[in-house]
């Protein structure tokens, strides 16, 4: 079974981006991140796939998506 960690981007102050790249640069192969937002982060996407990453997304509320991201 796959560690899964959670980054809740919602109530970052600044930028979430530098927040997202680093528990990215954390993450093992076989484990999942869980990106918590309150919209769908579709400017992110081309960035995971050209850094080699796969991702699923799914909305959950009205202002609240998961995506979640693994090695491809």
């Amino acid at each position: 079974m796959s560690a899964t960690t959670t980054l809740d981007v919602r109530d970052v102050d600044d930028e979430p981006f530098p927040h997202i790249m680093s528990a990215l640069s954390d993450l093992a192969e076989g484990e999942t991140l869980e990106l918590v937002n309150s919209f769908e982060p579709e400017p992110l996407y081309s960035v995971l796939s050209q850094r080699g990453f796969d991702y699923e997304s799914e909305r959950v509320a009205e202002d609240e998506w998961h995506v979640f991201v693994s090695h491809a």
